[in-house]
């Protein structure tokens, strides 16, 4: 038995290495997963220890249902295949077992999504009560040639191990709290403008909330076209830049008015005071508990360009006293493509505000511009993104900005 579990256990280790390193390489996303295991081989040992007959109550399907909430639906199918193999050898009519809840977890990976509307996860756990029924019935017919002598209270167990099922929810908020994990139930309530930190931005840096609302709709519009996760970006992209609610005035966006505080200082200071939202923003994530992949887009949406304008005006003034790493932004550069991807869309928003009647030729050859100096630069290097994503991504945009950009009919006076 020893060796026959270590053995589906190694098949796992190297299914992760194998396809999806990320997971392997993260020690608690390992943790997560092998207790979750171990829960569910407890509980139905348990279980069949104390009534076999009880052995349908444990709900085998919050396993994938939780997996692929935090990870995806193939990784959440393998290891409850691997999981139902091990309970094979403790639970009675293993076959039927195994072959029920195989069923039971392709419905479950089939159904499930998009877990933070509530409806989905009814519908998903009816379906899967109706699979386990269906079950029954096909095996009971198998044995006894009819349907006479149908234990009636098992259907009772299925409806009860659907009940359990729903239990998801809850486990999942425990969950993120347990092993610091975000799911899109989380997600979805930090996409919320009347939270607490975004109203606050809102009210002292109204012109940086516009922004970052406009950033997330050209991110999550990206995303969807090259299959990243629109909603993690989206989240990032409204929170990317908190850190400017501490000196809102000194960026432009902000400026109300034609008095530039700039005007009055040394370029090396502008630089170090725009540099600073980027260490002040992950400081006031943090204070306010946004989840670390969250706070991933807050370090990385500038890498580690320069601040070009301040630098050429302090190369005007003193060029033999400018040193460039004090106008260059601490890093690190994107790792993954939806910061890669919040990077792109927030150099091309920000900058576009400077174009005076653009045309589409215009838009074209900026977006160009702007993405082609981020990979000159070697921004995305580090991030796992193909020159096809981001030829998508400069498409979404431009067509994107056509969109805003676009001219309307002159109305007579």
């Amino acid at each position: 038995y020893t060796i026959l579990v270590a053995l589906v256990l190694m098949m796992l280790l190297l299914f992760l290495k194998k396809y999806r390193p990320e997971v392997y390489r993260n020690n608690v996303n390992v943790t997560f997963i092998f207790f979750n295991i171990l829960v569910v081989v407890f509980l139905t040992t348990l279980v069949v220890k104390y009534n076999a007959g009880l052995v349908y109550v444990v709900p085998l399907c919050i396993l994938p249902l939780i997996l692929k909430t935090f990870f995806d639906a193939r990784l959440g199918l393998f290891v409850h295949v691997l999981t139902v193999l091990i309970l094979g050898f403790v639970v009675p009519n293993s076959f039927e077992y195994i072959f029920l809840q195989i069923v039971a977890g392709i419905v479950t990976i089939l159904t499930i999504s998009e877990l933070y509307k509530r409806a989905n996860l009814f519908i998903s756990v009816g379906q899967i009560t109706l699979i386990y029924i269906i079950g029954y019935f096909a095996f009971h017919i198998i044995h006894e040639g009819n349907l006479e002598n149908v234990v009636w209270l098992n259907f009772g167990f299925f409806l009860l191990n659907g009940m359990i099922t729903l239990f998801a929810q809850p486990l999942i908020y425990i969950y993120e709290k347990m092993f610091g994990m975000v799911s899109d139930v989380s997600l979805l309530e930090l996409s919320d403008t009347n939270s607490r930190l975004l109203k606050e931005l809102s009210n002292k840096a109204a012109g940086t909330f516009n922004h970052s609302l406009q950033v997330a709709n050209l991110a999550e519009a990206a995303a969807n076209e090259i299959g990243a996760n629109a909603m993690l970006v989206r989240v990032g992209a409204l929170y990317h830049d908190i850190g400017k609610m501490n000196d809102p005035t000194y960026f432009t966006e902000n400026q109300t008015t034609n008095i530039n505080p700039h005007d009055d200082l040394d370029p090396e200071k502008s630089a170090d005071i725009i540099i600073r939202h980027v260490i002040e923003g992950i400081e006031l994530a943090r204070k306010n508990n946004l989840p670390d992949r969250v706070i991933d887009f807050i370090r990385t949406h500038h890498g580690t360009t320069l601040v070009y304008y301040f630098y050429k005006k302090s190369m005007e003034k003193h060029p033999e006293d400018t040193q460039e790493e004090n106008f260059r932004y601490p890093g690190p550069t994107p790792f993954s493509r939806e910061t890669a991807i919040l990077m792109m869309s927030d150099a091309v928003e920000a900058a576009s505000k400077s174009l005076v009647n653009p045309t589409y030729p215009m838009i074209d050859a900026f977006v160009e511009r702007i993405i082609n100096g981020q990979m000159q630069a070697g921004q995305f290097l580090n991030a796992d993104i193909t020159f096809k994503d981001i030829e998508t991504i400069k498409k979404v945009l431009k067509q994107r900005l056509t969109n805003i950009y676009h001219l309307r009919v002159e109305y007579p006076e």
